[in-house]
């Protein structure tokens, strides 16, 4: 077995699902490495990673609304509000959601369903670059 580690940054216009499937395949691709499991972790505590539907962005849409009904910005009990509305908002969100995926591989490539995409969500209004580090263990 070997081990490669990569990281990403990712460019983020603000909240939203910005998709970085293709992103990791290249990296894979880098690696040399043919069959083995992918990890992908976002250590920052207001965006996530999602396995979503890649193919209607109605599905992202649709997610990205119920998870703003579910943790609205104007609540007020919140009291993590030094950078804005969005602050507390973002960090439950993140909790409420994945930091990592992991993924199997095989022939060079990622293992995910015929519309599964591998994306980054950012919470936060305004943009951020963020760090996402991929460990690739196979052969």
């Amino acid at each position: 077995m070997q081990l490669h580690q990569a990281n990403l940054a990712i460019r983020t216009t603000g909240r939203g699902l910005r998709e970085i499937t293709g992103d990791v395949e290249r990296a894979l691709r880098r690696s040399g490495l043919v069959t083995g499991l992918a990890s992908v972790f976002c250590p920052h505590t207001s965006c996530s990673l999602a396995l979503m539907e890649n193919a209607d962005p109605s599905a992202r849409r649709d997610l990205e609304a119920w998870l703003d009904r579910l943790v609205p910005e104007d609540d007020p009990h919140f009291t993590h509000t030094a950078e804005g509305a969005d602050d507390m908002p973002s960090h439950i969100r993140m909790v409420l959601t994945r930091s990592s995926e992991n993924i199997p591989f095989a022939a060079g490539g990622l293992l995910l369903g015929a519309w599964q995409g591998i994306f980054l969500w950012e919470h936060r209004r305004i943009p951020h670059t963020r760090g996402v580090v991929l460990t690739f263990l196979g052969e």
